[in-house]
């Protein structure tokens, strides 16, 4: 049996298909997604959705789906499937569903009376192309295929409603039509493998309604453009590829190129596998030649931060990277992204224009984060090659720190960075209301401090190592003196740590953030204190999708991410879990008890493993309910969350090899 497999009765219930959602990318930004029975269901969701960047930063749809019709002796059986508004959901294709099967390549198999008609889709690696194999697998009579386009040429941020701006201008091309909306957006080719019909038949399809948008408290209904429709024959065992794309492509070669993209695929069978796919999926390459069609040794190479929405944030890569990447074996690629990376450091550390696309690179902890993923390239890599690859970058974002460079982190007497976080949320704690930080983190930040003390160590430790005696020396007692300030601000009377000190303020709620001062390759923790910060977190905030983000017994908790935004953000990081929280408190457990808790490990695992078939198939969401039965949430996949699972799942083979 597969491993991505559903049923018919999972299929046509909708209660059951409509929360699962499917995502195919590609390496440059572009994506197509929706759910298993292709009834879109956000704004986000489309066939065929492409950065414009001639218009803005976004990702827009330009083909939301592709309704396919069987027709036999004069009946019509159309296969799509549209919620309207009013709850009424139409033309019903889905009870025509036998089988969805992920493993490889999406695929679906639909019966219609003695007609069984297989659906294959695929996205191209490199180029914005969506490709869909039709293949006829039993019929007992003459068949003909009806495809009815539904256009929508908006950014995913925005809706399209009937208008008569849209441009009804069509071209015929080989195989198909090429056709755009709107002027400043590329040109849409529709493309078949085999001669059809086209006609031109243009109307709007209108009240088509997103229900996730409606949860989010957004407008929530569009109307959609068709232009006509494409018809041909079909015969037994016949095959035709339709290709949706902004570049045009010979009708005869989409055979070939079907067969060459499922070659690229690695099948989904098993848990580390789907994680390692979705691995990929994060993968971005900014072509600098500009043209899409040509691959340069230059481009830069970013990892998303997830999807549907997410761009390049730098705090984000720097954490996922070595799960995504060193976990895996690739580490060609986390030499291409820190490439990219350490030149937008650079860049912003000599107070130069950013010429790399990776957001909030300005925020106070970046840097830090990056020097702890050169630490674990250095462990997969070896001293010799990490050195001489990372080592300046390392001594120079350390010296940067300690002279003041950066303007939101102060570097005190007592050996303890500052930022100001009151106005302006400045750690991974993100979320805002009303222009202000939900959960306002300011003055001395536990992890912000735990990593410092780690950079410095290993800063201290790679200047041992070169033969820099008293450079290492000098940063083994600044790292000293972090460490006695350390534990003198953040640990109190109860076992735990402090979240912030500010001054007089003090914030005495139970969060995630302490872990890192225990999982970091250095502690400035002892041994018992390390214990102890691990079983409150353990009895406090462990779920079986990671760390809730807040203890239910501190203020404010507010586990369930639900309702419209206003009401999500000020539940985001006050209870919700998230895995990738649960990774570090892994490599803790792992760090202080050894063997002994890789059977605990495993079982909680067990817990981000339920989760392959149910959200967004084959990858993990963005964040899950604290409380019971813990629903995932937020975005359909997360980069730091897969990165941190196939972390984990490293260690354990690692320390499950120890004796």
């Amino acid at each position: 049996m597969s491993y991505l497999r559903f049923e018919k009765a999972v299929m046509t219930n909708l209660q059951e298909s409509l929360r699962r959602e499917l995502l195919r990318t590609n390496r440059s930004g572009a994506y197509s997604s929706s759910t298993l029975v292709d009834c879109n269901t956000r704004k986000y969701h489309g066939l065929l959705v492409v950065p414009v960047p001639e218009l803005d930063d976004e990702n827009h749809v330009l083909l939301s789906s592709l309704d396919c019709t069987v027709i036999q002796h004069g009946a019509e059986f159309n296969l799509g499937l549209h919620k309207y508004q009013g709850n009424n959901y139409s033309p019903n294709g889905h009870k025509y569903i036998r089988e969805f099967d992920a493993s490889l390549v999406p695929t679906t198999t639909y019966r219609v009376g003695g007609v069984v008609l297989k659906k294959e889709v695929i996205f191209q690696a490199y180029e914005d192309r969506i490709l869909i194999r039709y293949t006829l697998v039993d019929a007992h009579s003459a068949t003909t295929l009806r495809f009815r386009p539904f256009l929508a040429f908006r950014s995913v941020r925005q809706f399209t409603h009937e208008n008569a701006t849209a441009s009804r201008e069509y071209h015929e091309i080989d195989g198909g039509i090429k056709t755009c909306m709107y002027a400043g957006y590329p040109d849409l080719y529709m493309q078949f493998s085999k001669k059809n019909e086209f006609v031109f038949q243009p109307d709007w399809y209108r009240g088509i309604e997103y229900p996730k948008e409606q949860e989010r408290g957004y407008a929530s209904n569009e109307d959609l453009y068709v232009p006509g429709y494409f018809e041909m024959p079909i015969k037994k065992g016949e095959s035709i590829i339709f290709s949706g794309s902004t570049s045009q492509i010979k009708s005869s070669a989409l055979k070939k190129l079907f067969e060459n993209e499922v070659g690229l695929r690695v099948p989904r069978d098993n848990f580390y596998h789907c994680l390692v796919t979705a691995a990929h999926q994060f993968h971005f390459r900014d072509r600098r030649s500009g043209k899409s069609n040509e691959l340069d040794e230059n481009d830069d190479r970013y990892l998303l931060a997830g999807y549907p929405w997410f761009k390049a944030r730098a705090r984000d890569t720097f954490i996922a990277l070595p799960g995504l990447t060193l976990a895996i074996g690739e580490i060609d690629y986390f030499e291409l992204v820190m490439k990219t990376a350490e030149k937008g450091l650079r860049e912003f550390m000599s107070e130069k224009p950013l010429s790399v696309k990776i957001y909030e690179i300005e925020q106070p902890d970046v840097a830090m984060w990056a020097i702890w993923a050169i630490q674990q390239y250095v462990k997969e890599v070896g001293k010799d090659e990490g050195y001489k690859r990372y080592g300046k970058l390392v001594s120079d974002i350390v010296d940067y720190i300690i002279k003041g460079g950066h303007p939101n982190l102060r570097l005190d007497d007592n050996g303890l960075l500052y930022s100001n976080g009151r106005d302006r949320a400045v750690t991974w704690m993100n979320s805002t209301a009303n222009g202000r930080p939900v959960v306002p983190r300011s003055g001395y930040i536990v992890e912000f401090n735990a990593l410092w003390y780690n950079a410095l160590k290993f800063c201290a430790a790679m200047k041992a190592d070169l033969g820099k005696a008293k450079e290492a020396e000098a940063l083994e007692k600044r790292a000293e003196q972090t460490k006695l300030s350390f534990v003198d601000t953040f640990v109190n009377e109860y076992g735990y740590l402090l979240d912030y000190v500010d001054g007089n303020m003090m914030d005495w709620s139970v969060r995630p953030n302490q872990i890192f001062a225990v999982a970091l390759d250095y502690s400035p923790l002892s041994q018992q204190q390390m214990k102890s910060v691990v079983d409150i977190c353990t009895r406090e905030l462990l779920t079986p999708k990671g760390l809730r983000s807040l203890s239910p017994k501190s203020g404010g908790y507010n586990p369930m991410y639900v309702g419209p935004q206003t009401q999500r953000d000020y539940a985001y990081h006050q209870g919700t879990a998230w895995p990738w929280l649960g990774g570090f408190y892994m490599e803790a457990c792992l760090k202080l008890y050894k063997r002994s808790r890789l059977s605990f490990i495993e079982r909680q695992l067990v817990g981000y493993e339920d989760e392959i078939d149910y959200h967004a198939i084959g990858t993990i969401s963005e964040l899950f309910d604290g409380n019971p039965p813990f629903h995932g949430r937020g975005a359909m996949s997360f980069a730091m969350n897969v990165a941190e699972i196939l972390r984990t799942l490293k260690l354990i083979d690692k320390y499950s090899y120890q004796k």
